[in-house]
């Protein structure tokens, strides 16, 4: 089986490989907001386009065709993996076919995983993920009607998902800066690869709390401490369960993605001295 995937970068091309797991929904120019950071601290951040791979590639096959392109990519240099949101699932499992090749793993609004503890109730997404677990066929119709919303009227996608914003989110989805940043991301994920979003929402409600135990390499993870879409006890349960050296930086105020912006400089000036 072929190991290429399409991929996008930011920052030096030249510089340190950094791998970006975006967030579910998303795609792989959600990374973009790294590029002036990353140029100025000589980093290449590199996002793969995870969602468009061979949607009959599930779970472990899954995790291990992303270690292969990482791996190819990386050309026997080790790099750090940053995870954003859901795609935080997808970096620590894709870790753990790395072994010995990563330095460090940041871990951005993560959400962790939902058999470790009760953290439905406190999500703005529990109905997806409920539909997820119980109905996916008609978790299945939502994701394509989705689609249907994202070809058609993109802005009326863009309002429903963050009807729900919190904290300094709800300021943020107000601007047309974030809009325009957002509603492509949006239109990609569902009209284009609606099949590899639907695998990663399924692959994020299954049990995988082992997987996290299993994940022995430092860890630095972000988190607002007013996110509703990963709530800041799924940043605690992670640095109380993982078994490497954890540190967890709690934005005061912050939400998902204000989070996200909050933590790309930060993120690439500890890049740029470890």
């Amino acid at each position: 089986m072929s190991s290429k995937l399409n991929f996008v970068e930011y920052g030096s091309p030249k510089g340190k490989t950094v791998i970006y797991f975006h967030g579910a929904p998303g795609s792989p120019e959600e990374c973009s907001i790294f590029d002036e950071y990353a140029k100025e601290n000589n980093v290449n951040i590199v996002c793969y386009d995870r969602f468009a791979s061979d949607s009959s590639l599930q779970n472990e096959a899954y995790y291990k065709k992303l270690a292969d392109v990482i791996i190819d990519k990386a050309n026997g240099d080790q790099v750090d993996l940053i995870g954003f949101s859901i795609g935080c699932h997808a970096a620590i499992e894709t870790s753990l076919y790395l072994q010995g090749r990563v330095r460090n793993i940041h871990l951005i609004s993560a959400a962790a995983p939902l058999d470790a503890a009760e953290f439905l109730d406190g999500m703005a997404g529990k109905m997806v993920f409920l539909m997820a677990m119980k109905y996916p066929a008609i978790f299945i119709l939502l994701s394509y009607w989705q689609a249907i919303l994202a070809k058609a009227l993109p802005n009326v996608l863009f309002k429903m998902l963050f009807s729900s914003a919190a904290g300094e989110d709800k300021a943020l989805s107000e601007t047309s800066t974030f809009r325009d940043y957002m509603t492509p991301l949006l239109t990609r994920c569902f009209s284009v690869n609606v099949k590899g979003y639907i695998r990663e929402i399924r692959q994020y409600v299954t049990p995988w709390k082992e997987s996290i135990h299993k994940c022995s390499v430092n860890t630095q993870i972000w988190h607002g401490t007013s996110d509703n879409w990963s709530p800041i006890s799924m940043a605690r349960y992670l640095k109380e369960s993982m078994p490497a050296s954890i540190t967890l930086n709690s934005m005061e105020g912050l939400s998902h993605y204000t989070c996200l912006y909050a933590a790309v400089p930060k993120i690439c000036s500890q890049l740029s001295h470890t």
